[in-house]
């Protein structure tokens, strides 16, 4: 049975009051910035699980600029831990940049523990730097790394991406958004990946190459097909709701995305 899980990237663009007019570093540092402080860290993270949960959520992706590695203190990890509890709410997976040091991955891994996530979804420049220290350290903590496409055209890119995949720990995170922008079928990337799928963002995005997400079935990805796929191929993972806009809050439309989606997943909790 597939888990439904919110991606809390979705408000990226909140802390700039929807005016991410300058691309998603924009987002990414002002959210960093409106976390950090552990005294607001607290209220503002609770309003994203009180959201969750009322949209109809268990689950969430975490989002790095949430929560960062790089920043977390034992009290950050501890306000989240029990906030995620007060709310009845799992991290399916963390998503983000996972480091370029042996440091940063590392602390990225010892976040997943700290939340029982058993993917990390994103990439991390230590795979082409120190290969054997990613699989190490991933097999050493029970960790899967699914990287995830953006700039990517086709499947057999990120084959060669994962390669032998390090005994099962490094897979691929399908950003259905993504292969729609690039111009690839979804349903098929997913059936191609089948054998690495370690994990499902799902999202929908407007014809063009600027990649600009919508709502479920107002865009050019066959969302309906893809998770059809998914149940054929016996893909038992999460999926996520995905849906990032610059200008606007998407609250609306992921309620409306999800509704859509637990009508292709019934069984789905």
């Amino acid at each position: 049975m597939n888990t439904i899980s919110f991606m809390t990237a979705n408000y990226v663009a909140r802390e700039v009051g929807y005016q991410m007019t300058r691309g998603w570093g924009q987002g990414d540092k002002a959210t960093n910035e409106a976390f950090r402080p552990i005294e607001q860290f607290g209220p503002r993270f609770e309003t994203i699980l009180q959201e969750a949960r009322d949209m109809g959520f268990k689950a969430i992706d975490l989002w790095l600029a949430h929560l960062s590695p790089n920043w977390a203190t034992d009290e950050h990890i501890s306000t989240a831990r029990r906030l995620l509890d007060q709310y009845e709410l799992s991290v399916v997976s963390l998503a983000g940049w996972f480091g370029s040091t042996p440091e940063e991955f590392e602390k990225s891994c010892q976040m997943a523990l700290q939340f029982g996530s058993p993917v990390l979804g994103g990439g991390t420049s230590m795979l082409e730097k120190d290969r054997p220290f990613v699989v190490e350290t991933l097999q050493r903590h029970g960790l899967k790394l699914g990287l995830e496409n953006h700039p990517e055209k086709t499947p057999q890119v990120m084959l060669d991406k994962v390669g032998d995949g390090g005994g099962g720990t490094i897979g691929v995170t399908v950003d259905t958004g993504w292969f729609g922008t690039q111009g690839y079928p979804a349903d098929r990337a997913v059936e191609e990946l089948q054998n690495v799928l370690f994990h499902v963002h799902l999202k929908d995005v407007h014809p063009g190459s600027e990649h600009r997400t919508c709502r479920y079935g107002e865009g050019i990805v066959p969302l309906q097909s893809v998770v059809a796929t998914l149940q054929r191929i016996g893909y038992d993972g999460a999926i996520s709701v995905e849906h990032e806009p610059e200008l606007f809050d998407p609250t609306q439309d992921i309620i409306a995305s999800l509704a859509l989606l637990r009508g292709w997943l019934p069984e789905a909790r």
